[in-house]
């Protein structure tokens, strides 16, 4: 049957968890659809996004100049038909810059001076925090309670963020000067760190001609917010098996320097990964059956998430830098080395 938005909405509300699952596979299709239009390749980015945002969790992306970060995330939520708001992080960026500001207005009629809220750009569903290590870590913490709590205190008043919302934060990893590195505590906040490699020779090829001819359409909208919000809800009912979460606590765990951590961790770790990473890895591999139309989490489904959710929650040592290895490594052989079964 072919995908509509008023049959996504209604499934999503069926008594059936079978058929509002099949609504989201459908969703999902139909928004890799309409990004195919725009967008060359970086199918495992995309669906890396999707998976997070459907977590309600946010994203850092990560990749070297000309690989279409900000495209892809500003056509996805043309895709969602969420509010977007772009902020260029820059080094003289102020934290009111971003959440907003109060000012002094004054009453025409009565001469009274009343301090209004303005409301920054942080006010969306969809926040493109373009080239975040660019500003100062002042600024950098003004997000902090944005993404973690989902509102904004300025004059001793809290004012709510609109749901759903999403920070989407890019950075270049290959330009350092003049740049502010993510605290961990910030970076403990992003569900995934995506990392966007080059297209390969075909895709290449297909981005020239796509950028050099007749603008291609624009984006159909799929969802909207309220059915971002459902897609959420469905995702925490996708069940998982206690043994399956045990996995995924040792997966973590065994990231942590103790008398019993693998040889290469002792070796090449100095700080492993907190509480959090176990959340996101669940929460993520939840979603990701949801996506492919599975009825329960699997093995697979975490081991495809294992690297966006764990590669900026582990500190690596000197000697890890000299013998050339990244988080990357270090998580892959943690999933070769840890066996799904805790007897094994």
């Amino acid at each position: 049957m072919p995908f509509t938005t008023s049959a996504l909405v209604s499934h999503l509300h069926d008594q059936d968890p079978l058929v509002a699952a099949a609504a989201v596979k459908d969703a999902a299709a139909a928004i890799r659809s309409e990004l195919g239009a725009v967008i060359v390749g970086q199918d495992s980015v995309v669906e890396q996004i999707l998976l997070s945002m459907f977590c309600g969790g946010h994203t850092l992306v990560e990749g070297v100049p000309g690989l279409a970060k900000t495209l892809i995330i500003s056509t996805i939520a043309q895709t969602l038909s969420l509010g977007f708001s772009r902020i260029q992080f820059t080094p003289d960026l102020m934290p009111s810059d971003v959440t907003g500001s109060e000012v002094i207005q004054e009453d025409r009629q009565t001469g009274t001076r009343t301090l209004h809220f303005v409301k920054g750009p942080i006010f969306a569903n969809v926040v493109l925090a373009d080239e975040i290590n660019r500003t100062p870590p002042k600024t950098q913490a003004a997000l902090l309670e944005a993404m973690q709590e989902g509102q904004v205190t300025a004059g001793g008043y809290t004012h709510a963020l609109p749901k759903p919302f999403f920070v989407l934060a890019t950075q270049n990893p290959i330009e350092q000067e003049g740049t502010y590195p993510l605290p961990e505590a910030q970076l403990d906040r992003f569900m995934f760190l995506v990392r966007i490699t080059y297209p390969d020779e075909t895709q290449e090829m297909e981005i020239i001609k796509r950028t050099t001819g007749s603008p291609s359409r624009t984006p159909a909208p799929v969802l909207g917010a309220a059915e971002c919000l459902a897609i959420q809800r469905l995702v925490r009912d996708i069940p998982i098996a206690d043994h399956m979460v045990q996995y995924a606590l040792r997966l973590v765990r065994a990231t942590r320097l103790t008398d019993g951590s693998p040889k290469f961790i002792r070796d090449y770790v100095s700080w492993g990964a907190g509480p959090r990473a176990g959340q996101f890895l669940v929460l993520a591999a939840k979603a990701k059956a949801l996506l492919s139309g599975e009825r329960h989490v699997m093995p697979h489904h975490l081991h495809s998430v294992v690297l966006p959710v764990m590669r900026h929650r582990i500190m690596l040592n000197f000697n890890a830098q000299a013998d050339g290895i990244n988080t990357d490594h270090v998580v892959e052989d943690l999933v070769k080395n840890t066996p799904i079964d805790a007897a094994a």
